[in-house]
Formats: structure tokens, sequence, C-alpha cells
């Protein structure tokens, strides 16, 4: 995937921001356009709310922060960055203005992405000398946590554009929702609009208030619908049958008069105070910051809770941190230093890793160590396409050693050496270091190889053999580990 050095960004508004911290934080430098003097404070808290929140939600260390910088003009940004964010105001005079100064400025292969959310990008891109070069990348707030980006092409846009800007934004983990049909307002947008739209009636109506509305959705619906979607909740609605059930059981209640999602209630004097009084009786109690800081604390225990259900976003999520971790058994084996212990696992103590004191806790060092055997049995190329098509190391016998603790934030990582590896057999002895390399535990593996579809031990294939052998010939040069051979009750 293709990555960039650096990026622009005209408008610092919430979403303007957004996009900044998300580039920022994946190493990327930014020059910003934004003529409101209040605009570097207002990025400033946004970026620290995202490191925030990165530094809960990755096991992996992000890069090296990029740099900001503010310019002075569009035409300074147009001249330091490949690709451009849009957003400024939802004006389409404001915004044609942006992207002519943009292009008297910069070479025609600068792509610019607008972050709109409803004008049509054959509006935006129709009075530009180079229209192919744009496009709509319509994120949601936050940005630097939610990975959806609407991506929109119009009439003029290349398909290259396009292909480039979804690998640009899948590698700082967006998830590019390719919109092949121009439609304003795109698609999420449209949804909720008709949401907001029937629940301002409910409000007119004094059917329910602001806070009666939002509980109907955070403790129901939007429960399955951050994880599911909208039809795929439908269809397990419709039982073992699915969605045609579904359709055939329900499909009809669609014509009852239920909604207004046709009218608009007009906005009243009255109409407005009682909205905004409302939602001051629910939420005034926080500030805004306080507000934001909650909103990015539930979605960072929800991204993670998808992520380790390989599930929807967490899809993303386990992605993105999986780029960022860089692991070993992606480094090509004929480069690996055989004649040291193998490094097999890096990552930082997550807040559900520990107890009540803050120190991890017994059963995670075992996943450390397990996710150790797991780099080793890839890095001699049993990996996921061979344990689905040959087979796996089952574990036999593990013993432990617990000798120092480690707290919540802390980095460790683990080393192997492998005692035995031949024929079925693969003898491992692991380290788990604190970041300062102090010894924070050892464990010893058993393992034997088991054809998955007998379910009897086996031998590998050829290659893995091969690797084995030459990974173990050089351990056994190495001296025994202390603690090998061990116990429980042995002399500690």
């Amino acid at each position: 995937m293709k990555s960039i050095k650096s990026a622009g960004v005209i408008g610092a508004g919430v979403i303007g921001s957004g996009w900044i911290a998300r580039f920022l934080l994946n190493g990327i430098d930014v020059y910003v356009y934004d003529p409101s003097t209040e605009a570097p404070a207002n990025v400033d808290k946004v970026v620290k709310n995202a490191e925030r929140s990165y530094k809960k939600l990755l096991r992996s260390d992000l890069p090296k922060k990029g740099t900001l910088s503010f310019s002075s003009s569009v035409s300074e940004v147009a001249r330091s960055a490949k690709l451009i964010i849009e957003a400024v105001p939802e004006r389409l005079s404001a915004k044609q203005s942006v992207y002519d100064e943009i292009e008297s400025s910069s070479n025609s292969e600068v792509i610019i992405a607008s972050s709109t959310s409803g004008i049509l990008p054959s509006d935006l891109q129709a009075q530009m000398s180079h229209p192919d070069r744009l496009l709509v990348a319509h994120p949601f707030n936050p940005v630097y946590l939610l990975p959806l980006v609407e991506m929109v092409g119009g009439e003029k846009t290349s398909k290259k554009v396009i292909e480039e800007t979804s690998n640009i934004l899948s590698v700082i983990g967006m998830f590019p929702l390719h919109i092949k049909k121009e439609i304003p307002a795109f698609i999420a947008d449209r949804l909720l609009e008709s949401v907001w739209r029937e629940a301002l009636w409910l409000v007119n109506d004094n059917v329910a208030t602001t806070e009666e509305i939002d509980d109907a959705i955070r403790y129901g619906f939007g429960l399955r619908w951050a994880q599911m979607g909208l039809f795929e909740t439908y269809r397990l609605a419709g039982g073992d049958a699915g969605m045609r059930h579904f359709i055939s059981q329900f499909g009809p209640c669609l014509e009852w008069p239920w909604t207004h999602l046709t009218d608009v209630p007009e906005f009243t004097d009255e109409l407005i105070d009682k909205v905004s009084n409302q939602s001051d009786l629910q939420s005034g109690q926080y500030s805004i910051d306080e507000l934001m800081q909650k909103r990015d604390d539930n979605l960072v225990d929800f991204l993670k809770v998808l992520k380790n259900n390989r599930w929807g976003a967490g899809n993303i999520l386990k992605d993105f941190d999986e780029r960022l971790s860089n692991p070993k058994s992606k480094i090509e084996f004929s480069k690996l230093d055989l004649t040291q212990p193998l490094l097999t696992f890096e990552t930082k103590i997550p807040k559900e890793w520990v107890d009540y004191n803050g120190h991890m806790t017994e059963s995670r060092y075992l996943e450390c160590f397990s996710e150790a055997t797991t780099e080793m049995m890839a890095i001699v190329g049993a990996n996921e396409d061979y344990i689905s098509s040959v087979g796996s190391y089952f574990t036999v016998e593990t013993h432990i050693r617990h000798l120092d603790e480690v707290l919540i934030g802390e980095k460790i990582y683990s080393k192997t050496q492998v005692i035995f590896g031949e024929n079925k057999k693969l003898h491992l002895f692991h380290w788990l270091y604190h970041e300062s390399d102090r010894l924070l535990a050892t464990a010893e593996h058993m393992l034997i190889h088991v054809d998955l579809n007998t379910r009897a031990a086996s031998l590998p294939n050829d290659d893995v053999l091969k690797r084995m052998s030459m990974v173990y010939e050089a351990h056994k040069e190495l001296p025994k580990p202390d603690g090998l051979n061990r116990a429980v009750g042995d002399k500690f």
C-alpha cells in the first residue's frame, strides 16, 4: 500500500482538525491553512485527544509523529503536499475558490479531496482546469477514531486518483467506501438525515424528549447497528429463513403511516428552544471537552472488543495495528539473524490486561508466550495459509516462571530459542522482557505437529522442516537457557 510523507488541510474546524490528527499520528507532515487565530489552539486540543485515545487503542507503537505547520495561504499549502484535504464550510463557491488557488500553485498530480457532507463532486470540479484529480473523501467525527470515509468521484475524476487515495487512506487505518454513483449526501448522511428528521418530529409533537430519543438509540438498535449495520441486523430478525422471511413478515408495515420521512417540521423559534433546552437539561452538566473524552473512551473500548472478535470495524483496527507493529514474520527468512534468539513478540500492556493494582495478570503472561509461539511457527512457514491447508503445531506441555511485574502502558517484548526442532517435535524456550531489558518471565513449550484432517501427529511439509532445521542447527550452538527443563517445585 502507498504512503505519503506530507498532506495539506484547508480548514481546521472539527473535521479538518480530525484529519490533521489522523495524519500527524501516522507520521505524516501536515501543512494547514485556516484564517482563524484560534485554529492552532483548537487543533492542538484535538491532537491531544487523539494521542490520548491511541495510547489506549493500539498495542503497537505509532510512527514518529509528523510535524505540523500553519501556512499563511492556500497556495503555500498547495506547494507543500501531495494530498490536500479541503474542509471549508459547505458553500460551493467557497470550495471552488479554494480549488482555483490550489490549481494556480501546484502541479496537476496533487490530489484534492473534499470533506463535503453532501455536495456532488461533479459540481465541485465544474470550474477546475484538472478536474480528474478531485474527489470527495467524506469522513466521520472523530476522524482519528472512526474508520469510515465515503469516497465519491465526479464525472471527470480519474480511476487512478480514486485508487491512489483509497490506498493512502487505508494505510492510515481508515475504511474507504467507494460510492460508485453520485447522489446528494451520499450514503451515511442520507440515513442519518432520515433518523434526524423523524427525531425532530417526535420532539416537536411532544412524543419524546431529546434524552429519551438518545436512550432509544444507545440502549437498543444503536448497539446492533455499530457491529452489524442495518441489513445484517434484519437478516437475523428473519430467523433461519433470513432476509426473505423478514421482508415478508415486516415489509407490509412500511406502508403504515408511522413516520414523517417526507415532511420536515418548521424550524420555529419554539422548536429550536425546545430542542436546545432539552439538550442542555440532558447533557449540560458536562463540558464539551468532557463529552468528547467520554465519547472517545467508549469508542476505544468498543473498537477493541470488535477487534478481539475480528468483526466489522475491528478488522480495520486489527489490520492497522498489525501494519504498525511490522511483525518479524514478514521479514524475509533469509535475512533473519539465526545466530541469536529471535524477536517474536512486542506489545504495550493495555488496561484490560491488568488487575486492580495495575499489574499484568497471570493469564496474560501465557497469552504473550502463546503469541511468541505463533510468531515462531510463522517464521518457519507454519502460517495461517499453512494451517488452513496442511496442519499445525499443538502445545502439549507448558512451564512458566513469573519473575517480575509489569504495569499498564509499559512495553514488553519476547525472544525465542529453538531447543529442539526435528520431525514432529518443536521445543521452544521464550524470554519475556520489559522495555528496559528487565526479565519478567520465561516459558518452555513442547509442541507436536498435527494433521488437522486426521487429528493425528504428523510430519510437517518439506518447506517447514527445512526452515525448522536451519533455525535448530543455528540455535544448538547457543548456550542452554537458565531455567530450561525446570518443573514446578524445583528450587526457584
